[in-house]
């Protein structure tokens, strides 16, 4: 391997991880790391003095435009858009290209997608990757106080979406099974005590699967629509549920016989109550399910 091929391999890692929480989708963090190395490939990298900072700067303003681009794009999709989840075996498969990019959860990655492309930007370089503001200012092409009031600014639209990302994986964990237990139960008290007042929950189906297209607010909202998929699921058979990791974090998998079904996992709020639902339907976004068989 030659010595600009083994930098590059040595930073492509940090690069996927960088462009996946830019865009929420692995294919796309695949194709903008490509555009990336291509360029790379272009210069003479004895003559970059921090060939890490040039990749990162390089790969951020590709996946700025990749993201600009999709976003046009996600305005036509049928229902709510949502990220692509990561699943462990997938980063094994894959030699680990996508281990990094796994720690960021995916409700973080729903929460980022109200950022401006240079919020976002601004805001995983430094919360994920621990850029200096001098490093994102040059980056970005702003000054250093400019940059700080676009993370403080992400910051707090972040905390406004609703739910933690902070959560032990025990406290998840429980609430799926106490939730699921409850809806499966017909006990709707019990249920509603779980949500918070504003819960969310969203169903991306692709106009590929069933799944609601809008999205559900509030207790009622949510369990009518639960409750109902509930009392479908009795009367199928072949299907069992998997609690799994997915974007290192607790997520249920039903499978229909060796198929993925959906994909769910929640986040609660400061309460401890569930804030925020997603469930996973299309299949399109579930390509490397078949590995944990």
């Amino acid at each position: 391997m030659n010595p600009a091929t083994a930098i590059f391999e040595a930073e492509r890692p940090r690069l996927v991880a960088l462009c996946y929480r830019m865009l929420g989708e692995p294919a796309g963090a695949e194709d903008a790391v490509q555009d990336t190395w291509l360029r790379w490939s272009l210069i003479d990298p004895a003559a970059i003095d921090n060939p890490a900072a040039w990749l990162r700067r390089t790969a951020t303003h590709i996946a700025i435009d990749a993201l600009r681009a999709a976003r046009a794009k996600r305005e036509a999709y049928p229902g709510p858009w949502l990220p692509e989840p990561l699943f462990a075996t997938e980063a094994q498969a894959a030699g680990a290209r996508f281990e990094i990019a796994q720690e960021c959860e995916l409700a973080l990655l729903w929460a980022m997608e109200r950022l401006s492309a240079t919020e976002r930007a601004a805001f995983i370089l430094r919360e994920a990757f621990d850029t200096g503001y001098d490093e994102i200012a040059a980056l970005l092409g702003k000054s250093e106080g400019a940059c700080r009031q676009l993370v403080s600014r992400a910051h707090r639209r972040l905390h406004e979406s609703g739910p933690r990302f902070d959560t032990p994986d025990a406290q998840v964990r429980e609430l799926i099974a106490r939730f699921l237990s409850a809806v499966a139960a017909d006990d709707f008290e019990a249920a509603q005590q779980l949500l918070a007042p504003d819960a969310v929950a969203l169903s991306d189906g692709g106009r590929k699967a069933s799944a609601a297209l809008r999205p559900l607010v509030g207790a009622q909202d949510i369990l009518t629509v639960f409750t109902s998929v509930m009392r479908r699921s009795a009367v199928v058979t072949g299907w069992r549920l998997e609690l799994v990791e997915v974007n290192c974090r607790p997520a249920l998998v039903r499978w229909l016989g060796e198929r993925i079904d959906f994909v769910l996992t929640l986040a609660p709020d400061v309460s401890g109550r569930i804030a925020w639902l997603y469930v996973m339907r299309n299949p399109d976004k579930l390509p490397g399910a078949a590995g944990y068989q």
